[in-house]
């Protein structure tokens, strides 16, 4: 019965690792009620198993039992596909593993004493489960995001890895000698294989924030460029209708002479008109974001495309100003690209934007075409570097816990996020 609780406390440890490691399409609750749920259906066949066949048939059976159905798992909930995902389980059995063949160790050193092997799961799984909620699971969600190539590789050590401990050395860890002596030993060189993986991975993560620190100063630096750009047009432009003022006042004197009020009230309105053209639009209260707005609707309207915009915004927000105005920046300069494949009469953005209750977003703009989605609903870029934006918004909501929604309905393709 010792065996049959490890084997039984391993499957529940492992779905616990799976939920850990997966960034999920779905609720927190509904991903939690359907991985338990399938872990009680994978221990109540061990159980049966384990009762008409032995320890050792079960053991030959358990990756059919527990480990591909877990791989079905993750293919329905996790966001991502392909070696990623793999990746995404292969990582949680390596840790269960090390945490089981630690524990049996201890259990065999200790004369087979049954509290020793309970305290020595107890306290590796406490100790582990901390250690991926507090560090691990943020740098592997972003790596995920980051890391395009290579995963295939990590991949295959892993997967040896796994076969040499389920299939290649018999026996469980802690009953028998050889595996209680190999398989601790091979779990620790795995474990320092994935300690160089996470070094990588924390390269990634710096590469990424200093990549995101220097778009959002160089964001920064050309929204305010432009704003400064625009309040100095505006400055000259009333310095000219300064100068001019005095010849303006004596055409009105003459026309009111003359007694024609109706054409002085006209000159003044046109005068007025002038004026009311040079001011600086100011779209919101926010600096950076009121930039980034003038920026990309000076753009729109220098290509000869009509913005159509309601833009109520609080003067505090509850993100980061900057990182919330690369979002605006990626979406706009996105719409304004989308634009340019279509005839001028065309084209057109809308961008509606409100801080109340919460902040709600939605940049439109019409699209010939279709667009591929990819199985996490995101837009699949059509050509080499390009998706980069898409990328950098699904980053900025995954941080936040944004809800973000890309689509194309109609004719106008659309993205709505709510913070």
């Amino acid at each position: 019965m010792v065996e049959l609780f490890g084997v039984e406390y391993m499957t529940v440890l492992g779905s616990t690792m799976v939920l850990l490691f997966l960034d999920s399409r779905y609720s927190r609750r509904r991903t939690v009620i359907t991985i338990y749920g399938v872990t009680l259906l994978a221990m109540t066949a061990i159980a049966l198993i384990y009762r008409l066949a032995g320890l050792e048939n079960t053991l030959y059976v358990y990756s059919l039992i527990v480990h591909i159905p877990s791989l079905l798992l993750l293919l329905v909930l996790s966001r991502f596909r392909g070696w990623q995902l793999v990746f995404q389980l292969l990582s949680a059995i390596l840790f269960c593993s090390l945490i089981h063949h630690v524990a049996g160790l201890a259990y065999y050193l200790s004369g087979g004493r049954f509290w020793v092997l309970s305290l020595s799961y107890a306290l590796l799984s406490a100790v582990v489960i901390w250690f991926l909620i507090a560090f691990l699971r943020p740098l592997f969600l972003q790596t995920l995001l980051e890391l395009r190539r290579g995963w295939w590789l990590m991949c295959l050590v892993m997967a040896v890895y796994y076969i040499i401990i389920i299939y290649l050395i018999p026996g469980v860890t802690g009953f028998s000698q050889s595996s209680t002596i190999l398989k601790p030993a091979i779990s620790l060189l795995m474990a320092g294989f994935y300690s160089i993986l996470m070094f990588l991975f924390t390269s990634i993560r710096k590469e990424a924030e200093t990549r995101h620190s220097a778009q959002l100063s160089a964001l920064q630096l050309s929204a305010l460029q432009g704003r400064m750009e625009a309040v100095n047009a505006a400055e000259d432009a009333i310095r000219t209708e300064r100068h001019d003022l005095r010849h303006r006042l004596q055409i009105v004197e003459e026309l009111v002479s003359q007694g024609k009020q109706q054409a002085a009230l006209d000159f003044l309105d046109t005068a007025q008109n002038r004026l009311d053209a040079h001011k600086a639009v100011h779209w919101c209260r926010p600096p950076v974001l009121d930039a980034v707005f003038s920026l990309y609707f000076g753009q729109a309207g220098h290509l000869d495309i009509p913005v159509q915009t309601t833009i109520l915004l609080p003067d505090t927000l509850p993100v980061d100003e900057g990182e919330l105005a690369i979002v605006v920046a990626n979406a706009l300069e996105n719409a304004i690209h989308a634009n340019l494949s279509l005839p001028s009469g065309q084209r057109l953005i809308r961008c509606k934007m409100v801080g109340s209750p919460g902040i709600m977003l939605e940049i439109s703009n019409p699209y010939c075409g279709t667009v591929a989605f990819d199985a996490q609903g995101l837009p699949v870029a059509q050509h080499e570097g390009h998706g980069l934006g898409v990328q950098s918004i699904c980053a900025f909501c995954r941080k936040h816990g944004a809800v973000y929604q890309f689509d194309l309905t109609d004719g106008w393709f659309r993205l709505r996020l709510v913070l």
